[in-house]
């Protein structure tokens, strides 16, 4: 057997999970993990009962298998077995599975009888099934099965963390690499706007000229690989065969892009589905656009979406090791070595960026929530699948899996399919298919009848179909619908609801084919999309931008066809609110599903209460906006110790309390600008509060005349302002209690000539000279040389005297 650089650790790695049962294993790419540790486990008789390795996908679970059997001369099916949906081959001591696989055997199964070890391969892809499936593994261990061996690997994982998890588990690394690989960056950074294709075209040409072998591309997805190897024509040389590999094509193509090419080289233009686990032949050089696809979900609009990203460090050197797993090896990057800096260091797990309506439903049939997982799910999106699942009756009130739940668990299905299954019966099957796989018309309008139409061979519209998508979604559907009942004939439109209550898309009032879907989030349609003109729509596929999402599939619904699959839950309801669009309150009676209005009429005869509350919202839209009068009795009222606060912040917090009252009649911006809320403002104090405050912040003044002046409190001392002539007589400066007011003398002309805080020393001082100067102005006005001694008036002389 061919020496590999996993062996020299392989007796230390036997003699941690003999002594404490469990353990982390850090090797670099190609140093051969997965195929020499479970023959090592099994040869050292570590445990009885099978071993169960899980790989990441089909095509790496398969081919690990392959080299598994190979190294005990034998083929898949006897020592060695795999398991993955759609295809199996028992064996009786080794199991290769893909990571669901082993939920299902767990939830079936949880003293896993039989099973004495679970390998988790590659663990650093940290993708949502390796989690949980680590997490379940962990809790039986602890509680049904202390004997259960459990060893997680990875070529590029920060192993501290895990073996934290593990209570501490022994990390074994492993320093060795196959064969060294020469990375090569690039000189400069791309300009902006250089199209990613071409640059990656033009590198792979320049590392197929600098050097011999196959050639691997990593490349974010199927469109950017069908690009490039467009680019590539004429830029190789004759002898290159390019072979595309991405999960979407059929199991015998993929198989047959990792096989060795008869003659010349092979370039391999991949997904990140070559990143691990596999050994494609002939491969000497790596070329890695630098860039993955991730699916991200967003809690607040329940929608998940695509983007390309800039891959971590951990996924460039991952990539960079399969140029060295049969040979010295190059890698070139498609990005400078200042940019490798720049790089995250790890990838994010799939738990905190997916959609976790699958394993909310995994929790609830495992009946704990007390999980030990690396990375806990985000709270936010773990509640909005669980609100998800409760909709479609899978949970309960308390968040119990209810048996309808458990017969969605049981499906290789997202719980929205696998509702519309269950209900449905077996005639859902093609639809659930068709949405669980990838759109075989990408590109064309958004109806998915026009994809139901290519599956049945009549598609006659844009663009061509993808046969290969379409020949796996129809292999699928016999699978699918297998073991399902038969039901009562269902519109299509019908079945898709099934599956998707909360984007039921109601059109609003416009030009532009926009939509509130029944969840209240909004969607929009392309505007010469044929379905722009549909009243109800269903939208299957979103590209989940958080504030409008583009629909990308979706189904026209009539009415009555919402009505018979969602009839117990559309209702009339009254609705009273203020509207910020019509600065008023609407009083309306609507017939609603969810957040979309089918049904709207005029409600004439709301109650007075109902208004008065909902005009509340109003009056926190538009502010308080007191008269003068109400700010000087708020002014008063915040001088007396023990009276109730009526500063903005108070009252905006309090309105139900002392503003609701005083609504009546009141329902409109106009009405609010127009109410004085004085009246209700002196309701918040009682009669004894009204006597305090009366005496001890007065709010008039009476002259000498017998006229009440408003006291303004809002200065730094209360104050009056009254003219001048008023005030003669007066030898003693008015007062609030023992405050003296700011008195503000007016001349006739109504403008100020004086402010003082004591009367009698303005008489004796400076009164002298604003006589001299305003006898001029004003003749026929008093000006007497002892103001003391004169009578006040408002009163001139007549003229001519």
């Amino acid at each position: 057997m061919t020496a590999l650089p996993i062996d020299p650790v392989l007796p230390d790695l036997v003699a941690a999970l003999r002594s404490h049962g469990r353990a982390v294993l850090q090797a670099p790419p190609g140093a051969g993990k997965t195929t020499r540790v479970p023959l090592a486990m099994l040869e050292a008789g570590l445990t009885a009962g099978r071993i169960i390795v899980l790989e990441p996908r089909r095509l790496a679970t398969r081919a690990a298998a392959e080299r598994l059997a190979e190294g005990l001369g034998e083929a898949p099916g006897k020592t060695v077995g795999y398991r993955m949906r759609g295809d199996s081959k028992p064996g009786t001591r080794i199991e290769v599975v893909t990571e669901g696989i082993l939920t299902r055997m767990i939830q079936s199964d949880p003293d896993l009888t039989g099973i004495g070890a679970i390998i988790f391969d590659e663990f650093h892809e940290r993708s949502l099934n390796a989690d949980l499936g680590l997490a379940l593994a962990w809790e039986i261990r602890a509680v049904l099965r202390p004997d259960l061996l459990i060893l997680v690997m990875s070529a590029t994982l920060d192993a501290d963390p895990v073996a934290a998890m593990l209570d501490d588990a022994p990390v074994i690394t492993s320093e060795g690499r196959s064969f060294p690989v020469t990375t090569h960056h690039l000189d400069r950074a791309l300009p902006k706007g250089t199209r990613l294709e071409v640059a990656t075209a033009d590198l792979v040409a320049e590392a197929a000229a600098r050097t011999t072998g196959g050639v691997l591309v990593f490349l974010p997805g199927e469109g950017e690989i069908r690009r490039t190897a467009a680019a590539l024509q004429g830029q190789l040389p004759a002898d290159c065969r390019i072979r595309p590999l991405y999960g979407a094509m059929p199991f015998k193509d993929q198989r047959a892009a990792i096989a060795p090419v008869p003659s010349g080289r092979k370039i391999v233009l991949s997904t990140s589905i070559a990143e691990t686990s596999l050994t494609i032949e002939d491969i000497r050089v790596v070329v890695d656009a630098g860039r993955a696809r991730r699916a991200r979900f967003d809690p607040g609009s329940g929608m998940s979406r695509l983007v390309t990203e800039r891959v971590s460090r951990a996924e460039a050197t991952q990539r960079a090791g399969r140029a060295g797993r049969v040979a010295p090896g190059d890698a070139y990057c498609l990005w400078t070595k200042g940019e490798q800096g720049a790089l995250p260091a790890f990838a994010p797990a799939e738990i905190e960026v997916a959609d976790l309506a699958n394993l909310a439903l995994e929790m609830a049939v495992w009946g704990s929530d007390d999980l030990a997982f690396l990375t806990p799910p985000p709270p936010g999106a773990l509640a909005e699948a669980r609100a998800l699942l409760q909709g479609l009756g899978a949970l309960d009130r308390d968040m119990r899996i209810t048996d309808h739940g458990r017969a969605l668990a049981a499906l290789p299905l997202h719980p929205r399919l696998g509702h519309m299954l269950q209900i449905a019966g077996a005639q859902a099957a093609q639809l659930a298919t068709l949405l669980a796989g990838r759109d075989p018309l990408q590109g064309a309008p958004a109806d998915l009848g026009l994809r139901i139409a290519a599956l049945k061979g009549r598609y006659d519209g844009p663009g061509q179909p993808h046969h290969a998508a379409l020949a796996q979604i129809k292999a699928e559907i016999p699978r699918l619908s297998k073991g399902l009942p038969k039901r009562p004939p269902m519109p299509l439109a019908q079945q898709l609801a099934l599956a998707y209550p909360d984007r039921v898309g109601l059109r609003r009032k416009g030009d532009a084919p926009r939509y509130v879907l029944s969840g209240g989030k909004g969607a929009l349609l392309a505007d010469d999309d044929p379905l722009a003109g549909q009243r109800l729509i269903i939208a299957s596929d979103l590209d989940g931008d958080t504030r409008e999402a583009r629909i990308r599939q979706a189904l026209p619904i009539s009415e009555k066809d919402l009505r018979a699959v969602f009839g117990d839950q559309i209702a009339w309801v009254d609705v009273c609110a203020w509207s910020r669009r019509d600065a008023q309150v609407l009083t309306r009676k609507q017939e609603r599903f969810g957040a979309l209005v089918l049904d709207d009429r005029v409600w004439p005869d709301a109650p007075d209460e109902a208004v008065a509350r909902a005009m509340l919202d109003g009056v926190r839209q538009l502010g308080l906006r007191p008269s003068p009068a109400a700010d000087r009795f708020r002014a008063r009222v915040a001088l007396v110790d023990g009276l109730p606060a009526m500063d903005d912040a108070t009252l905006m917090d309090t309105l139900e309390d002392w503003l609701l009252p005083h609504l009546q009649g009141v329902r409109s911006a106009a009405d609010w600008k127009r109410f004085d809320i004085l009246p209700a403002l002196r309701a918040m104090l009682d009669w004894d509060q009204m006597q305090r405050l009366d005496k001890a912040a007065p709010a008039h003044f009476e002259t000498p005349l017998g006229r009440r002046i408003p006291i303004d409190y809002e200065g730094e001392a209360p104050g009056i302002t009254l003219r001048l002539q008023e005030m003669f007589g007066v030898t003693q400066h008015p007062t609030v209690e023992r405050t003296p007011l700011r008195v503000t003398l007016l001349s006739p002309g109504q403008k100020p000539v004086q402010v003082t805080q004591d009367i009698v020393g303005f008489w004796a001082t400076s009164y002298a000279d604003v006589r001299r100067d305003m006898r001029g102005r004003y003749p026929r006005h008093p000006w007497p040389e002892d103001p003391t001694q004169a009578d006040p008036t408002l009163r001139a002389k007549p003229r001519g005297t």
